[in-house]
């Protein structure tokens, strides 16, 4: 005969078991199911999303270029889109896949979740460039469209985000930034960057690379089936037709605003050039300089007007320390780059 305090010994432990997988809400079972559900929504709104997409450019989607976006098995992409179908997100007419009005209004409130949180990580965050989009793609699917429009007028209501992409209103509306590829600018005419294709992200990274950024001059120099040669924030830079075609530019003169990106005479330059020991005057802060970073250089009283002394350099070369408005200030080279500044005066003649 078994025990009876080993056999409520054992009972104890299955239900203690079966609690642990069971709980509802708690248990490993429902957790599982959540989190199987949850991956299946995002899953679906990356799918809307790049169906979106490619309406908007033109472009056939495809089973294959679906399962690419959202990291599935073919067979696994024909069965998420099957249940979409069933919830009319979507649908299919001779093999081609459509977006469904509700799948596109689904569609337009993901585009516009990750759009202004790209805006909010630009202008309230001190995250790197390169970090936007990826963090976006994550925070997107946590959102209500309510909590969407709250987030909308906390920063104002921006009509682009940091790309130059249009950011949908509540209504599903996108206002155009009216661009065209850089490739397409005629010869010496003055532009303005109005876009910057993030993606694919190495394409993006490069552009990067190059201090791009929306709200930039432009002037080609040089165009050819090789390359492309324009001038950009006083320098001269050089990219592959390919990669130039994902910036979008319009034509305009350019405005009194935009030249302080840019050094007009030999008397400007920008802050990391400043030598040891000599003064300058600050004219202003390139539009590259954004959220955090850029209320820390204005906090420290970096604004048009403010004399600045290059004091000493570290060691290694960088940072460098400045005086400030009596403050001895340390930055790194790379920051004060983004400083724009009338060339430097000996203190002797000041």
């Amino acid at each position: 005969m078994p025990d009876p305090l080993i056999a409520l010994s054992i009972a104890t432990g299955l239900l203690g078991l079966t609690a642990v997988l069971f709980w509802p809400e708690r248990g490993l079972w429902a957790r599982w199911q959540h989190a199987r559900h949850l991956n299946e929504r995002v899953q679906s709104e990356d799918a809307l999303k790049h169906i979106y997409k490619c309406e908007m450019k033109g472009r056939r989607p495809t089973l294959e270029s679906i399962a690419g976006v959202i990291h599935a098995s073919l067979d696994n992409t024909a069965e998420l889109l099957s249940a979409m179908e069933t919830n009319k997100f979507v649908s299919t007419l001779d093999g081609d896949i459509h977006l469904t009005p509700a799948g596109r209004e689904a569609a337009l409130h993901i585009i516009r979740a990750h759009r202004l949180w790209e805006h909010y990580l630009a202008e309230e965050t001190g995250f790197e460039e390169a970090e936007w989009h990826g963090r976006a793609e994550r925070l997107e699917h946590a959102l209500t469209p309510e909590q969407v429009d709250e987030l909308a007028s906390q920063l104002g209501n921006p009509i682009y985000d940091p790309h130059g992409d249009p950011i949908p209103t509540a209504s599903g509306q996108l206002i155009s930034h009216g661009g065209q590829p850089l490739t397409k600018l005629p010869l010496g005419t003055p532009g303005r960057i109005v876009h910057l294709e993030d993606e694919p992200a190495i394409v993006y990274a490069q552009l990067v690379a190059e201090g791009l950024y929306p709200g930039m001059p432009v002037r080609i120099i040089e165009i050819s089936s090789e390359r492309v040669r324009f001038w950009a924030n006083g320098d001269e830079h050089l990219l592959a037709p390919m990669l130039a075609a994902n910036i979008s530019v319009v034509a305009e003169p350019v405005t009194a605003e935009q030249e302080t990106e840019e050094p007009l005479s030999p008397d400007s330059d920008t802050l990391n050039r400043l030598p040891i020991g000599a003064y300058a005057e600050v004219l202003g802060i390139a539009n590259k300089c954004r959220g955090a970073e850029r209320r820390r250089f204005m906090d420290l009283g970096i604004l048009p007007g403010t004399k600045i002394k290059a004091e000493m350099r570290s060691p290694s070369g960088d940072p460098t320390a400045y005086i400030i408005r009596d403050a001895l200030i340390a930055l790194r080279q790379e920051q004060a780059s983004l400083i724009r500044i009338r060339k430097p005066q000996a203190e002797a003649q000041r």
